[in-house]
């Protein structure tokens, strides 16, 4: 069971490497606009579910605690990294706001039923490492003028593994309630929008096949997905395996012309796998000792 609620955690981080992609090709639409147009899109297959099985609607009663940490991890999130980009440079954000996969690691040393271990916290520094390599392409520079988006980006890290860390305290919370969180995200993003920003469409289909398919996936069903597997999966593996995410969405945009391949995304493969392998090594070592056992 932890396994396969890791393996659907894990399809979150898949989903989550199309966002810079996905958001590059939406166009020039501002960031919460976007954020208001996607989780719309993110919240309709929770809300097909509940017309479908309308019995359902009662399992989004819930303690308003739940849906404090729910709004405050996925609109919190949002609003930091949006703030934490105006006011900083992009690479040194964006090194800082991945800090919540390590935060996740160490932090999961304080649930009920977890023991942090040397290769946890060894892992997920590698996977740091990993993201270091490919952020930092034109080196790292802090600038004392940007200290409110570095701020930004350390509390977007910390509000991140926070809500990651806290949902897994609310395990008996069912994921429809993921809906709601959605739909909250989407409200409060509008009213940003509305009070900072100019709207502006998409210009042609791809641009709007592009904000679809970011609500579908990066920033639809990857929600879903996190939040059973940071509940039922093993949230120390799950928070070093994260690292992939800023990888593989490298990888990707190499591969569709947008980024150009180097030793540099070489050396954060080996770092970035090596790592997630090295926390995985629980996971690894019970399912080979299962199979063994099994051919027994």
């Amino acid at each position: 069971m932890k396994v396969k609620g890791t393996l659907i955690g894990f399809t979150a981080i898949l989903m989550w490497s199309l966002l810079a992609l996905m958001t590059t090709a939406s166009g020039l639409m501002p960031p919460f606009q976007l954020s208001a147009i996607t989780f719309a899109i993110g919240s309709l297959p929770g809300l097909l579910l509940l017309a479908a099985r309308p019995q359902r609607l009662a399992l989004l009663k819930q303690p308003a605690k739940v849906w404090l940490i729910g709004i405050g991890g996925l609109f919190g999130y949002h609003f930091l990294y949006f703030t934490a980009l105006r006011n900083a440079p992009a690479v040194e954000a964006g090194l800082i706001a991945y800090l919540w996969p390590l935060f996740i690691v160490v932090g999961s040393a304080l649930l009920p039923g977890e023991r942090l271990r040397w290769y946890h916290l060894a892992g997920a520094l590698a996977g740091l490492a990993g993201t270091a390599a490919i952020v930092s392409r034109s080196g790292i520079s802090f600038d004392s003028g940007s200290l409110l988006g570095y701020g930004a980006a350390f509390l977007c890290a910390f509000t991140w593994s926070g809500y990651s860390l806290l949902t897994r305290r609310f395990e008996a919370v069912s994921t429809d309630v993921v809906t709601g969180f959605c739909l909250a995200t989407s409200v409060l993003s509008l009213i940003c929008h509305l009070g900072l920003e100019a709207t502006v469409w998409p210009a042609n289909g791809t641009e709007w096949l592009a904000v679809v398919g970011l609500g579908l996936l990066p920033v639809g069903a990857a929600f879903y997905a996190w939040d059973h597997g940071v509940k039922n999966g093993d949230i120390q593996i799950l928070g070093a395996a994260s690292y992939a995410a800023p990888l593989l969405s490298t990888l990707i945009l190499t591969l569709f012309g947008f980024a150009e391949p180097s030793l540099r995304i070489g050396l954060a493969c080996l770092l970035i796998t090596g790592g997630a392998v090295l926390a995985a090594r629980d996971m690894i070592f019970r399912s080979r000792t299962r199979t063994s056992a099994a051919a027994e």
